[in-house]
């Protein structure tokens, strides 16, 4: 069994280390992740200048990219073999809801999965890396149960997991969820630079807007595992014919 690990807090970030102590001894793993933070990075894929792969001093590969970059690279002509499976985090804080959109630890994963190879994104709910410990021992524990009841190998899928802060005996069990969603984000924050320009910074994420239960928001807060199956395809299904019908496309009436 061959793991590719990545993430988007950069590859020495606590989570990723935890994540590789986690998985070294149930499987070959290679680490190739960011240089530095590459949070709300999403999918992005660095075209119009050179990507560099260098080897830290605790012996993982970064990249000056973005997370996907480094799935991409490593998938495309840097490892001379195929992994079985690609895990990305475990992210400093949650990435549930709206959050799947922008988060980088998800678009790691997500692009393990667009060549075809199962793929995990793990994220803690809260900053801090309260409690990583467990967090990386849940994951190794739901890994294993992957690999041993044969989901590695076969048909690919993409898993966002989300794992509370808590000790690993408090943590409950996991629930397949869908996705919540978020109220908008909070303000845009702005201050002024020493020579008099605006400078702005995105706010925080908003609160949740729909948490109920069967959502990741809620699961989580109970204090169990979500786990939400994600897809690639964001094509309205059930609207298209509805636009189909639709006589908008041109401004002569007929």
């Amino acid at each position: 069994m061959k793991i590719l690990i990545s993430n988007d807090d950069g590859y020495t970030a606590p989570g990723i280390v935890a994540l590789y102590e986690a998985l070294k001894d149930i499987a070959t793993v290679e680490v190739i992740a960011p240089e530095h933070n590459n949070s709300a990075k999403s999918n992005a894929l660095t075209l119009t200048s050179p990507l560099y792969v260098q080897r830290g001093s605790n012996g993982f590969r970064y990249v000056n990219g973005t997370p996907a970059d480094c799935v991409h690279i490593a998938l495309s002509g840097l490892l001379d073999y195929r992994p079985d499976l690609v895990v990305s985090g475990i992210n400093n804080g949650a990435n549930m809801g709206d959050d799947t959109i922008y988060s980088g630890t998800v678009g790691a994963a997500m692009e393990g999965f667009l060549y075809d190879i199962p793929a995990i994104a793990f994220s803690q709910v809260d900053k801090d890396w309260h409690e990583l410990a467990s967090a990386a021992r849940k994951a190794r524990e739901i890994v294993q149960g992957l690999i041993h009841h044969g989901q590695v190998g076969g048909v690919p899928w993409l898993l966002n997991v989300n794992i509370p802060n808590l000790p690993f005996d408090q943590i409950k069990a996991t629930r397949v969820c869908r996705l919540g969603k978020r109220h908008a984000a909070e303000p845009v924050i702005t201050q002024h630079s020493p020579r008099g320009q605006t400078m702005y910074w995105i706010g925080a994420s908003g609160p949740a807007k729909d948490d109920a239960d069967g959502t990741d928001f809620h699961a989580t807060a109970m204090g169990h595992v979500a786990i939400t199956p994600l897809k690639v395809d964001l094509t309205d299904h059930a609207a298209l014919q509805l636009w189909a019908d639709k006589p908008v496309w041109s401004a002569t009436k007929t």
